[in-house]
């Protein structure tokens, strides 16, 4: 009975990592687009009609356009942007990922601010993209990310 149920958390381990590296995969790829300053990554993320948003000091969400963050990401230099995350948890439902990431975001290596960031993700053509983000961000009290 123990080597059965040993077998069924091997399996149901290595099943549902595999499915946690699928979802993180546009998460970490969103970063590693940003700090290539390579646009073209950073759009493969998002579906078609994403939706970016953060959340200001006073409570008041803030509405950003996908694009124009795009565009933003290819008037840098490699290396510039660093956003270093850590993934806290993540949910799935079928087609639908949730992953929460603090961050620390560092500009030409000096901290800048961290938060938290917020996804939802949809499974389209059996591959993840992020339909939804929002943020939090703040300069006190930030942690370093390494």
């Amino acid at each position: 009975m123990k080597k059965i149920a040993g077998i069924i958390l091997l399996i149901n381990a290595i099943c549902f990592g595999q499915q946690n590296q699928d979802i993180e995969k546009p998460v970490r790829n969103l970063f590693l687009g940003m700090k290539n300053a390579d646009p073209e990554l950073v759009k493969s993320v998002f579906t078609e009609n994403a939706v970016l948003q953060t959340i200001t000091k006073d409570g008041s969400v803030k509405s950003d356009s996908i694009q124009d963050f795009i565009t933003s990401v290819s008037q840098f230099s490699k290396g510039d942007l660093d956003e270093r995350i850590t993934i806290e948890a993540i949910h799935t439902d079928g087609n639908l990922a949730s992953v929460f990431t603090p961050y620390s975001f560092y500009l030409k290596g000096k901290l800048s601010h961290c938060g938290a960031n917020s996804f939802q993700l949809v499974k389209q053509n059996n591959e993840w993209k992020i339909q939804y983000l929002i943020d939090t961000r703040r300069k006190d009290n930030c942690r370093e990310i390494k």
